[in-house]
């Protein structure tokens, strides 16, 4: 089994920043638009967990 990276403590200051950059961006955005581009992240990653879970919260923010 191998070992995941834990990023917050390889590059603690550059996660804070990545952290800081990504609350601020999602406060300026249409909730059911973060989803959207969740869902396409989760698409690209190839994770059927993830999909499913962000295609439920955007359903749930108004998305068809």
């Amino acid at each position: 089994m191998t070992a995941k990276l834990d990023p917050f403590a390889a590059a603690p200051q550059l996660m804070k920043t990545w952290m800081t950059a990504s609350v601020e961006i999602a406060a300026s955005l249409e909730p059911s638009l973060i989803e959207l581009v969740k869902i396409r992240a989760s698409q690209i990653n190839q994770c059927a967990n993830c999909i499913n879970m962000h295609t439920v919260e955007a359903r749930a923010q108004g998305e068809t």
